[in-house]
């Protein structure tokens, strides 16, 4: 039972990085279309702005928990460094139950800022209710949340992908 979790938590991963990467990709390909013509052709389009912000928010909230997955994410590690193995070990829980409790306040309160934006649409993209470009933000705090049951019940992956052999390695 817990190899298929991995499993499924290594699939998400990738597919959040997938997804990711994307939209950085896109990003990196539609601003420079905006300044091309805008400046070059003197007719600037009305779209690749309000795309380039809607990618951001894909990366950044599909993004994020993939570098938490791996502990890439930005942290600072000071105090739990001075402090013994058990606070140490202490330490690492608070911040897991944090992330958790992250993850649950994205998920809910962002599922209902998504139910309360969609009937909304955007000037660019008429086609597009506001409430699709805020789906990033509970979609990844659910992700976040798996991720953090992986954590707290499997131990933090290895980059490779196979389970670490406690859940907080201490040396």
């Amino acid at each position: 039972m817990f190899a298929v979790y991995r499993r499924a938590m290594d699939v998400t991963y990738w597919g959040c990085a997938v997804i990711a990467g994307v939209a950085l990709v896109l990003i990196s390909a539609v601003i420079p279309w905006g300044v091309y013509t805008r400046y070059i052709v003197n007719r600037a389009a009305t779209w690749p702005e309000p795309m380039a912000v809607l990618l951001t928010i894909v990366l950044t909230f599909i993004g994020a928990p993939a570098c938490y997955r791996l502990g890439l994410h930005m942290r600072v590690g000071i105090v739990a460094d001075l402090l013994p193995r058990r606070g140490q070990r202490a330490m690492w829980y608070l911040a897991e139950f944090l992330m958790g409790g992250l993850g649950a306040f994205m998920l809910i309160w962002g599922a209902q800022l998504v139910a309360t934006t969609w009937p909304q649409t955007i000037d660019a993209f008429p086609f597009l209710p506001v409430g699709v470009t805020y789906l990033p933000v509970p979609v990844g705090g659910a992700i976040t949340l798996l991720f953090v049951v992986e954590r707290l019940f499997l131990g933090p992956p290895t980059p490779h992908g196979e389970a670490a052999a406690a859940p907080v390695a201490f040396e």
